[in-house]
């Protein structure tokens, strides 16, 4: 037992039978996920011989344990983060938001673009709302786009998809980059814009080019039910006046906009006032903030919603937060086990030897975790957790931005009948099984191979 204390060979069996002991709980026995990321935690540090107080304090002070430094040290990061930007999509969900930026872009780009338009409205709406809810809003949108173009359903439904897909996986405040800003110390700032430029070539060629190749060869039609269902939809009152598409696009890019102007201020400035004020204006939690008081103002009571309507629907929308974090804290639990039983060193000792560069390193195993237990945010935070010990501090903010990219990258790819995600675009687009893993997972490998390589490109270039 020693030997797998205290040796190479040791420590990263260790690691490799807790992950194992992760998967089999996720896929075989069907455990949340947070409880089987903690299970398997704790399990590999009593293995690798941590003792009770490291594991879980002293009966009288538990604050230095591994349990609350690596829960609390994340949620403390990402928490406020990913509550701000859930009542954020919210409010733009309620207002007709979506619609309005749907009717614009398809009005602009006219009815041969609005496959491109569509994709538009997944991309840009997709920054504030997460993916499941953005095919909520979105979906009834597409059924009429279909419709109206009287082509495959596959055209329009695709695009919105890569979005928000896109989006999710790439850009805070979503929580999956946003986790990996924490566990990797990278700067929001620097996630955005390595999120960007890894992530549009992506969007094109999964968002735009694989759905005009693909559409043809899949005739999916739009069902009599979900038409009707869109018009119900219609008669949703709760929009009380039309929301402009400027304000939609102005609210969604404040705190984007906050954000990048502390980042370069950093950059450019030199110590003073003007700096001190970009660097509190655009904290991420800071500046969500403004966007979301601006949005209760400008979309809700200015239109007519009362307080009550606001609270209640922001509040329902803050309901499955709680899961999400849960999954995260415990990633970053079980991380923060794998670095102090010394797994990340030797870890870090192997990549060395043997040469591994460390961004395939990060993309293969997020891409083995996404394929083998479907979900997206537990293979980003898990890879964040085994990857983070082995960076040390020989890394620059953008290079450490690229590196939470190939591993969002590798989250993503070969979504399949383990992923949540493939069913409810199986259940929401009218696609069989079959359909299903001809489009939308191959869009999802799409946009993982292409946003890793843009991803090896930029590693070039910083």
């Amino acid at each position: 037992m020693h030997w797998l204390q205290t040796s190479t060979t040791g420590l990263l069996l260790l690691c490799a039978a807790a992950i194992a002991v992760l998967l089999f709980l996720i896929i075989k026995v069907k455990l949340e996920p947070f409880i089987a990321l903690f299970i398997s935690g704790i399990g590999l540090a009593v293995v690798a011989g941590l003792s009770v107080e490291q594991m879980v304090g002293t009966a009288l002070s538990s604050k230095e344990s591994l349990i609350e430094t690596g829960f609390g040290g994340v949620l403390g990061h990402i928490a406020l983060i990913i509550g701000l930007g859930t009542v954020l999509g919210s409010l733009l969900e309620r207002s007709g938001g979506a619609d309005v930026l749907a009717s614009k872009l398809i009005g602009l780009f006219g009815e041969r673009g609005t496959p491109i338009a569509m994709g538009l409205v997944g991309l840009i709406f997709g920054i504030p709302v997460f993916f499941d809810i953005g095919i909520f809003v979105l979906a009834p949108l597409v059924y009429v786009a279909a419709h109206r173009g009287g082509r495959s359903l596959v055209l329009y439904a695709l695009p919105v998809l890569a979005g928000l897909s896109m989006t999710h996986a790439f850009l805070p405040p979503h929580p999956g980059p946003t986790a990996l800003g924490g566990l990797l110390g990278v700067d929001l700032g620097w996630l955005i814009i390595m999120g960007l430029l890894c992530g549009l070539p992506a969007f094109a060629a999964a968002g735009i080019l694989f759905p005009m190749w693909i559409a043809p060869r899949v005739q999916v039609s739009v069902p009599a039910e979900f038409l009707a269902a869109e018009t119900e939809a219609e008669k949703d009152p709760t929009p009380k006046t039309p929301v402009s598409l400027a304000l939609v696009l102005t609210i969604i890019a404040v705190p984007l906009i906050l954000i990048l102007g502390a980042t370069f201020g950093t950059m450019l400035l030199d110590p003073g006032r003007l700096l001190s004020l970009l660097t509190f204006l655009g904290n991420p939690a800071v500046a969500l903030t403004i966007a979301v008081l601006l949005a209760f103002w400008l979309l809700g009571t200015r239109r007519g919603m009362s307080l009550e309507e606001i609270s209640e629907f922001t509040g329902a929308s803050l309901r499955p937060v709680g899961m999400i974090l849960l999954v995260v804290g415990a990633g970053a639990f079980f991380g923060t086990v794998i670095s102090a039983t010394g797994v990340g060193a030797a870890l870090a000792e192997v990549l060395s030897d043997a040469g591994l560069p460390i961004l395939l390193l990060a993309y293969v195993i997020s891409c083995a975790l996404r394929i083998a237990q479907g979900s997206a945010t537990v293979a980003i935070v898990t890879t964040g957790g085994i990857i983070a010990p082995t960076l040390g501090t020989g890394y620059s903010q953008p290079e450490l931005a690229v590196i939470a990219v190939a591993i969002a990258a590798g989250s993503i790819i070969l979504s399949h009948v383990n992923d949540g995600g493939f069913w409810i675009v199986s259940r929401y687009f009218n696609l069989t099984v079959k359909q299903t893993l001809a489009t939308w997972t191959v869009l999802e490998t799409v946009l993982s191979i292409v946003g890793f390589a843009a991803a090896v490109v930029a590693w070039a270039i910083v």
